[in-house]
């Protein structure tokens, strides 16, 4: 199977899903956090350093429950807005 390649919306997404992520891990552990959602922190290290821009959708509710954060919060801060 060929991924097609990402577009630049879809990086800078990612990006801002990883600053999110990070900035509301706060002084928690990448372990610590990926283990309360049921992840790798290898999978969290990827997400949050932007070299898995695109997680599915159950890994990002799984990491927004496990910080604290809505779904509607991370929509709201990581959906791509038009300059």
């Amino acid at each position: 199977m060929v991924r097609t390649p990402l577009t630049p919306e879809e990086r800078e997404r990612g990006e801002r899903l990883g600053a999110l992520l990070r900035a509301a891990r706060g002084g928690r552990s990448m372990v610590e956090v990926a283990a309360s959602a049921g992840l790798s922190a290898e999978t969290l290290r990827k997400i949050e350093t932007g070299r898995a821009p695109t997680p599915a959708f159950f890994t990002v509710a799984a990491l927004a429950g496990a910080l604290g954060l809505s779904l509607d919060e991370v929509l709201r801060r990581c959906a791509f807005v038009p300059v």
